[in-house]
């Protein structure tokens, strides 16, 4: 297997435990929506519903990406990674603005008073727990390149 392929796999494998931590917060989200009637909880679960569509997109980039140079891509197809990354930064500003946007009119315009604290705090740990798992996987996976030489990368000049 070449450099780039295992590379390839790592970036891979990432954006799986990513998508399917974000899935699982999503999950968690809509199910303490559904039990405690919180609006903002269902937004959070739209949010994070947001996030999972973006790791799927990202893996099409990647999928894309890999694609052999043809007549029409004489240099490959490498760059559609990038354009699905930018897609995706996108999305996320777009959706994340515009539903953050929304909630806060809705809530200036009609404030209440705060509710199901403790299903909010479970559904934070849960996500917490999701999001730490996801961010250790790609630490190791960033890691794994560099062996010893840490996240600088080591160097002659170091």
């Amino acid at each position: 297997m070449s450099h780039r392929t295992g590379h390839s796999g790592a970036s891979t494998m990432v954006v799986i435990a990513a998508l399917a931590g974000n899935f699982a917060i999503a999950v968690a989200k809509f199910a303490a929506a559904a039990l405690s009637g919180s609006s903002a909880m269902l937004s959070e679960g739209v949010h994070s519903l947001v996030d999972t569509t973006n790791e799927l997109l990202l893996l099409y980039g990647l999928h894309r990406s890999r694609q052999p140079a043809d007549d029409e891509h004489p240099f490959g197809h490498g760059r559609e990674l990038y354009f699905w990354s930018f897609i995706v930064s996108l999305l996320i500003l777009a959706m994340g603005a515009g539903v953050s946007f929304y909630q806060g009119v809705v809530h200036l315009r009609s404030p209440e008073p705060t509710e199901h604290l403790v299903t909010s705090l479970v559904v934070l740990g849960v996500s917490a727990l999701f999001e730490g798992s996801t961010w250790i996987i790609a630490l190791r996976e960033f890691r794994r390149p560099q062996g010893n030489a840490g996240i600088s990368g080591g160097g002659p000049s170091e």
